[in-house]
């Protein structure tokens, strides 16, 4: 089992022909990812090849639009690699084809753009991941988005992660047990996927057993998901807070990491999390020896 990405899910890259999208495209073709085409209105009616992970060639179509690509090809996932002036619209144009899953990988899309497109989101069919995000992983099955396929393989650990660099980090450290899914929702402001909304989803998950929820100094997720773990969330869970150095009323790497006073900080989150029982370690690899000694203990 998995969360939102399984063996099964048919991939899009919007933005498959530049730069960022045709090397993330290579390389998730190389995972065994099952992607099915890409969209560039501009050079719609072409192909692009890639090669599989045993050298064959994959020649993948360019679509003008989504709609036209999941007629096409049965698709059900999408990635965005969008420059962010285009992102909206990108985003838009997804939701309106009813893609199932939205993957926004795109860096520094404005937040008012961002705030445009979830309340667009809101009683639609489409899920959205990001932006500003490494995108999801379900090892051994699929990739959509730009974590590295070979850290680990597949196992009983659920991983969400606001940071791209610590998912990484994260997964290596426990790659001798493995992962079922692991989430990047990003970092800004606004995200599609939240925090609880991976730990919902992972609770559900039969073949998740522990979860890892890694988040970072600025506005209230932590102490959110805490509250609704208290309430909602049986499994163990096992949380780390990037920041604990950051001086106060800086800005901190992620647009989302602000730090105000004592609201914000890595101290009041773990403060919150520890509060309903999660356990949270002071670095990542200590985070990672607490998941250890959960999973030992099975």
């Amino acid at each position: 089992m998995s969360i939102y990405l399984n063996k099964d899910s048919k991939i899009i890259v919007q933005g498959i022909t530049g730069g960022m999208g045709a090397k993330h495209t290579a390389l998730m073709v190389d995972s065994g990812a099952q992607i099915v085409g890409g969209v560039n209105a501009r050079k719609a009616g072409t192909t692009v090849t890639h090669k599989d992970h045993d050298g064959n060639d994959v020649e993948l179509p360019v679509f003008a639009t989504v709609a036209e690509a999941m007629a096409a090809t049965g698709a059900n996932v999408s990635v965005a690699f969008v420059p962010p002036a285009f992102t909206k619209d990108a985003c838009i144009e997804a939701v309106d084809a009813e893609i199932r899953l939205l993957v926004v990988i795109t860096e520094g899309v404005p937040v008012q753009d961002t705030a445009e497109v979830w309340s667009y989101l809101q009683g639609k069919k489409t899920r959205m991941i990001g932006p500003n995000c490494p995108g999801i992983i379900t090892p051994g099955e699929s990739l959509a988005g730009i974590t590295p396929h070979t850290i680990t393989g597949k196992g009983p650990v659920g991983l969400v992660s606001k940071s791209g660099t610590l998912t990484y980090q994260m997964m290596y450290e426990l790659k001798d047990f493995g992962f079922s899914t692991a989430i990047g929702i990003g970092g800004d402001p606004i995200v599609g996927t939240t925090h609880i909304d991976a730990l919902q989803a992972f609770q559900d998950d039969p073949d998740t057993e522990i979860i890892v929820m890694i988040g970072e100094i600025g506005g209230d997720a932590e102490e959110r998901a805490a509250a609704y773990i208290k309430d909602n969330i049986t499994k163990p869970v096992v949380g780390y807070v990037a920041g604990f150095t950051a001086p106060e009323g800086k800005t901190m790497g992620h647009a989302g990491a602000i730090v105000s006073g004592s609201a914000g900080t890595a101290a009041a989150k773990k403060e919150a999390l520890e509060a309903v029982g999660v356990k949270v370690g002071k670095t990542p690899s200590e985070t990672a020896a607490l998941a250890r000694e959960i999973l030992n203990a099975r």
